[in-house]
């Protein structure tokens, strides 16, 4: 067997994201470097590159490889550009962020999530990620203002304090909704205030947090 998997992940990119409308060359490259099969529990590595969700323990899940790439092309991020991410998980999304040139800031409230992230990006080989243990829906205000925001989990209502963190022009990309079925929107901020688009709908587990879902 190929052990980068490279042939599983051109695959990937063209039968389940690029069928699919994802056109960004940027975002459809970052999902053929980085190997997804180093983010996911052993167990679930066979499986890694097949069409959806995968368990990650501690009740969570990293995301089919197609939602992955949609969040991530609109956001849109530019090299250089610095990107908050709430919920890390294992850091896939941190991963293919990084991959396109940005400076991420992933948070994590589950601290042994945290940790298998750091392990995770480690020895995939990725820069430019910070993982912090913290409430998401807070955000992180010490790098703030920040030119994307990128939510993984759903939330009922886009948290307020990420909408302050955000910079002029900036992009915030989330699931909102109940906690069973979720909308994907993307918010960007300009001198007039917030547009808001939607492109349709999404199930995530839910955003735990001050300003999310209560445990």
């Amino acid at each position: 067997m190929n052990q980068d998997r490279a042939d599983e992940r051109a695959m990937m990119v063209q039968t389940q994201i690029r069928s699919r409308g994802v056109k960004d060359a940027r975002v459809l490259r970052a999902m053929e470097i980085v190997p997804r099969h180093l983010f996911l529990p052993d167990e679930y590595s066979a499986i890694a590159y097949r069409d959806h969700p995968v368990p990650i323990g501690h009740e969570q899940t990293i995301s089919q490889p197609y939602i992955v790439a949609l969040m991530t092309e609109l956001l849109a991020p530019e090299p250089g550009d610095t990107v908050l991410e709430i919920g890390t998980g294992r850091g896939y999304q941190a991963a293919v962020l990084a991959a396109m040139g940005a400076r991420v800031v992933s948070l994590e409230r589950i601290p042994a999530l945290a940790d298998a992230a750091r392990v995770c990006l480690q020895r995939a080989g990725v820069e430019n990620v910070s993982v912090f243990v913290a409430d998401g829906t807070l955000g992180w205000v010490e790098r703030a203002p920040y030119d994307g925001i990128i939510i993984t989990a759903g939330t009922p209502a886009v948290p307020p304090a990420l909408i302050e963190q955000l910079a002029l022009g900036g992009r915030l990309v989330a699931p909102v909704g109940t906690a069973d079925l979720q909308e994907l929107v993307r918010l960007t901020k300009n001198s007039d205030g917030i547009r808001k688009e939607q492109f349709g709908g999404v199930r995530f587990v839910p955003l735990i947090g001050r300003n999310g879902w209560k445990l």
